[in-house]
This record gives structure tokens, sequence and C-alpha cells, in this order.
């Protein structure tokens, strides 16, 4: 693959970095250095990418690790009493119950679900990119349907995107 070709793929996932950085980091800006550190890493490490079909896997598990090391960053910086509110807000288009049931689920739980339902990855991509058994991806989601099902239910929403094994 060219350094051409490279950048316009890299640039085409801008969204879902975007997507998925939102399911794991409660601020704006973290998820604004999120992505553009993986980009900046993604680029910088192009030639370490063995084959094209599994750049996209490759770059989301780069960013799932930036994540990983903005979350433990924060907790060495910020003083318990001085923690912003938390900056996430459904987009205008969205259902905003569905929203906010989503992020009351713990993240263990919702990044399978953003990975499976939003951005359409299968399950042995999910698993590779959390460095976990497939059997523990499909629980997961199991458990998170479940969970995400009981929410809505609580507050007498009926969503047609929660499916039930």
């Amino acid at each position: 693959m060219t350094d051409a070709e490279f950048s316009e793929r890299l640039t085409a996932m801008r969204e879902t970095l975007y997507r998925v950085s939102y399911s794991r980091l409660s601020q704006g800006c973290d998820r604004d250095d999120a992505v553009q550190e993986t980009l900046l890493k993604a680029w910088d490490n192009r030639h370490r990418l063995n084959e094209e079909r599994y750049m996209q896997t490759w770059v989301v598990r780069i960013l799932i690790n930036e994540c990983g090391n903005i979350h433990r960053r924060r907790r060495r910086e910020t003083p318990l009493g001085d923690v912003p509110a938390d900056s996430r807000t459904a987009p205008p288009d969205s259902d905003i119950e569905l929203h906010d049931a989503l992020f009351r689920l713990r993240e263990p739980l919702r990044l399978p679900i953003v990975l499976h339902y939003i951005e359409g990855f299968r399950v042995r991509e999910i698993a590779d990119m959390l460095r976990m058994p497939q059997g523990t991806v499909l629980w997961r989601l199991s458990k998170a349907r479940k969970e995400l099902s009981k929410l809505l239910d609580e507050g007498e929403i009926r969503s047609s995107c929660v499916k039930t094994v």
C-alpha cells in the first residue's frame, strides 16, 4: 500500500475513530487527543501493518490503547474535587433515551456494543481489537443487550435498536 492510499484510508476512518473514542472517553478534548494521537501513531508505524485487510482493526486497537493511556494520565492528574461534568450529549438526530442508557452501561459492556452495532465490526474483529476470546465478546454483547433492555424498560421506553437473544 502506498503512503497516499494509507493516508486516504486513514482519513476515511476518522468518523469511526471519533465514535469509538466517544464510547471510551467523556471529555471532548480527550477524545480529540486520542484520535489525533492514534492517527499519528498509525502513520508513524504504517510499515508495521502486515496485512492491508486488517488496517481498520489495527487502527482501532491503537485508539483503544490510546484511550487507556489517557484514562491512566487523567487518574494521576485530576484531583477528585475538580472532576469536570460528563460532556457526552446525544447527537441531534439520535434516540436520547437509548444514548443515555448506552452510557449507563459499564465501559467493558459498552465498547463491544458500539463496535458491533454502530461500527459494524464482526465478533472476530472485536475479539482481536480487545484482545480477548470471541466467547467473551459474545457474552459481553449478550449481557449488554440484556442490561440495555432492562434500562430502557425501567424508563417505559421501547426501542427497536435493542435485540434480545
